[in-house]
């Protein structure tokens, strides 16, 4: 397994194996790798000639109140990882490569980004468009794969790969779930054992408004009613809950087959997101 970390040579090296004709496939990660992670390096590592994990924690994602600072991280833990699974590269830069001081071009996606985690994350998704974008020019992948759990930011991606004419590939992927339910994230470390229980709402009340749903009601105020109630109950505060359509992200008063169930809500200091798609 190779490990770049200056971006010039990582992408002098993927160049060159696309003259090669080897069809390179990218994990964009922050790194701190979980079970989620990995299924999307399984179908890369199986699916492509080349895997590339980046790990990044990316400084422009986050808001000045947020998590940077103390965002998870394991490097070594996350290099074991990806050497027992197969990944050819391994990306790891640091800011200062990846931002020069005086950086003045981001990427805005300004549709799409306005409402869900947009609205209470400003300029967040200007963040990620920026890193994602450089990660493709400098790792040059045929296929870039992404988890369903952020659904928001895979749409943003697509629209971006779509709106630039990157010639890549978007692969979203299901979400992974532990055993009692909580879709995987990074994040999770964060919680405590009590808090680990009550968030467990989040996914429980998602897949009752998706049964609701097939029981009858498609009345978007009283699915997004029954997920509130739900949460409350736990203790967890909200940050939103939606049902929007699949593609545009639009807010629905009447649901249908395809719309997405999404939610957002903070458990203790803890921002979780979870989604359904109906």
């Amino acid at each position: 397994m190779r490990i770049f970390k200056d971006p010039e040579t990582m992408q002098c090296w993927a160049l060159e194996q696309r003259v090669a004709g080897q069809i390179i496939g990218l994990v964009p990660t922050m790194g701190y790798l979980h079970d989620g992670h990995l299924s999307l390096i399984k179908t890369a590592t199986r699916e492509c000639d080349i895997a590339v994990v980046s790990i990044f924690v990316n400084p422009t994602q986050f808001g000045p109140n947020e998590d940077f600072g103390r965002y998870p991280r394991d490097s070594d833990g996350d290099l074991t990882m990806c050497e027992e699974h197969g990944v050819d590269v391994v990306f790891m830069p640091d800011a200062d490569a990846m931002y020069a001081q005086d950086a003045s071009v981001y990427v805005m996606e300004n549709r799409l980004a306005r409402n869900l985690c947009g609205a209470s994350r400003q300029n967040h998704f200007s963040g990620v468009c920026t890193v994602v974008a450089k990660l493709f020019n400098i790792v040059q992948p045929h296929e870039a794969f992404f988890g369903q759990k952020d659904y928001q930011q895979a749409a943003i991606i697509r629209r971006m790969v779509c709106d630039l004419n990157f010639a890549i590939d978007i692969r979203v992927l299901p979400i992974v779930r532990g055993r009692d339910g909580l879709a995987l994230s990074s994040r999770n470390i964060y919680l405590s054992p009590d808090e680990h229980q009550r968030a467990l709402a989040l996914n429980r009340s998602l897949q009752q408004a998706y049964e609701l749903f097939f029981a009858g009601e498609n009345r978007a105020s009283v699915l997004k009613q029954s997920i509130r109630e739900l949460l409350e109950a736990e203790g967890l505060k909200i940050d939103y809950v939606e049902i929007v359509n699949g593609e545009t992200l639009v807010a629905v008063s009447d649901v249908e087959m395809g719309n997405v169930i999404l939610a957002a809500v903070y458990c203790g200091k803890t921002r979780l997101i979870d989604n359904c798609i109906v």
